[in-house]
């Protein structure tokens, strides 16, 4: 027996009594370890947990307890943890503590639940590659300027504002100049050979540039009465300034038309010193003679009494200030230029032949009598054609009053942007409208709904489509008056091209939609007329 009475096994072990006795402590121990342990805090499986209340040492005289039925750990267990760092609380969630860095420590260690390890990427799913920037293009030296191409040929260049347009029968008439003048030159420079061509290629462009000035001279005094000029063209046999309204008063036709042969003489005058300053038979003194007598052809020309040349505006503005009434001035002038058409035809090859414009008079019909007589038909073809189409101009003007804006309006209704374009046709036909117009909240027009959207949208998708996707949204432009007539309501839609204009009243209410269409038609009943 030991000190406290109880008897002592022969091994060192318990007595059978002290069993009972061992079990009744381990369950007491349980159960204070379970009284200590907070409720909230999480149980983990396979995990052990050390008690919060350290269990006081056996004193050396007090009873053993079987290693069987001793709360005992493996080997690799026995030694005690170390104290926990102050950190996240039981209560914090496990994905939290997961997050934390595992530090390796030397020696044995408590077996820990095992970490959900990170996913790894998929390699069968490839991630997307992030779009890299597009490189920027290297700069790259800007092009020369090439010449603009339009319907009236190359534009060369503006003066005045005013466009210079070379038409493609220019190249034409230039190499037939350079082709006339070089078999003179092969005669009076013999011995110039081949660069003969050269000179006589340099003798027709200076022979145009002389009549780019004859045309800058009316283009000048247009400008200068506030007459638009859509732009100059250099063509075959000459130019033309295209003046894209008539003269107000007689006076101005008629300065407007003598200021181009005016300052043809004075270059005619200006290449005839230039001969006196040159020496005679020589590659200058020949081209000034050459400017000089071609100025003054064009000069002489350009004063016949009729129409479409100087002269026949000139004798339109006589005639004009005489009846006080321009049509009278227009018919009389171009029917003078058609028989002035007529008299070039048939008189300059007689002139030709009978050697009264200079040198010796054929004896046989050879290659210069075939070329005169096609130059002449190429003159009188001009003269009436140029004719003809002044007088239907001005029988166009006569009719063009009768071009009304207001009856040419179309009636028109108005809708709001989210009206379904089923709904905004029924409201005009039952209106007996031809046009939409889209307004705001307070009633102001904002857009048009074009006519050629609407014929392309299928009926059965109409209910579904709001006017908005199929209007224009209007501009300053776009808006003319109802007072608009003649003259004045084609330059107003010229200035703005759009196929819908809308149509206002001089207070700003709106009166209806004018179509460019109806314009159009209009227009081609009235020149149909003018014939």
């Amino acid at each position: 027996m030991d000190e406290s009475g109880q008897p002592r096994s022969r091994a060192g072990g318990a007595a059978p009594g002290t069993d009972e006795s061992a079990r009744r402590d381990q369950t007491r121990r349980a159960d204070e370890e379970n009284a200590e342990r907070t409720p909230d805090e999480p149980s983990e499986p396979n995990e052990p947990k050390e008690s919060a209340v350290r269990e006081p040492a056996p004193a050396d005289d007090a009873p053993q307890e079987p290693s069987a039925a001793r709360e005992s750990k493996p080997e690799a267990e026995s030694e005690p943890e170390p104290q926990r760092e102050p950190g996240p609380t039981p209560e914090e969630p496990r994905a939290e503590r997961a997050q934390e860095p595992a530090t390796e420590t030397p020696g044995p260690a408590t077996p820990e639940p095992a970490k959900p390890e990170p996913a790894k990427p998929d390699l069968a799913k490839p991630e997307p590659a992030k779009p890299e920037p597009a490189p920027k293009p290297a700069a790259l030296p800007a092009p020369a300027p090439k010449p603009e191409r339009t319907r009236g040929g190359i534009v060369m260049g503006r003066i005045f504002g005013v466009p210079i347009h070379v038409a493609p029968s220019w190249f034409l008439v230039a190499a037939l100049i350079t082709w006339v003048f070089g078999a003179q030159l092969d005669r009076i420079l013999p011995e110039l050979g081949a660069l003969r061509y050269l000179v006589s290629l340099f003798f027709a462009v200076a022979f145009y540039a002389s009549v780019l000035v004859h045309e800058l001279a009316h283009t000048v005094v247009a400008l200068r009465y506030k007459l638009p000029v859509r732009r100059i063209q250099l063509q075959f046999f000459g130019g033309v300034s295209e003046i894209e309204k008539e003269s107000e008063t007689p006076g101005r036709e008629f300065m407007l038309a003598f200021v181009g042969p005016l300052l043809s003489l004075v270059l005619t005058a200006v290449f005839y010193a230039g001969m006196y300053v040159v020496e005679p038979g020589t590659v200058p003194g020949v081209l000034m003679a050459g400017l000089m007598i071609s100025n003054l052809i064009v000069a002489i020309f350009n004063l016949l009494p009729g129409l479409p040349l100087d002269g026949g505006r000139m004798l339109r503005a006589v005639v004009w200030k005489l009846t006080g009434k321009p049509m009278a001035g227009t018919v009389a002038a171009a029917w003078v230029g058609r028989a002035l058409a007529v008299s070039v035809l048939i008189g300059l090859p007689l002139l030709t032949q009978s050697g009264a414009l200079g040198g010796t008079a054929p004896r046989s019909i050879g290659m210069e009598t075939v070329t005169d007589a096609l130059l002449a038909a190429i003159l009188a073809a001009i003269i009436w054609t140029g004719a003809g189409n002044s007088l239907r101009m001005a029988r166009l003007r006569e009719h063009l009053p009768q071009l009304q804006a207001r009856k040419l309006t179309r009636r028109a209704v108005p809708v709001t942007s989210d009206t379904p374009l089923s709904e905004a046709l029924r409201r005009a036909n039952a209106a007996g409208a031809r046009a939409l117009v889209v307004v705001d909240s307070e009633g102001d027009a904002t857009a048009l709904v074009r006519e050629a959207a609407i014929v392309g949208v299928p009926e059965h998708r109409r209910p579904w489509v709001a006017v908005s996707g199929l209007a224009q949204d209007l501009t300053d432009g776009m808006r003319v008056s109802a007072e608009l007539a003649g003259e004045d309501l084609i330059d107003t839609l010229r200035a703005t091209p759009a196929t819908e204009y809308l149509v206002v009243e001089p207070t700003g209410e709106i009166y209806g939609v004018l179509s460019t269409a109806d314009v159009e038609r209009a227009f081609v009943k009235a020149m149909a007329r003018s014939h």
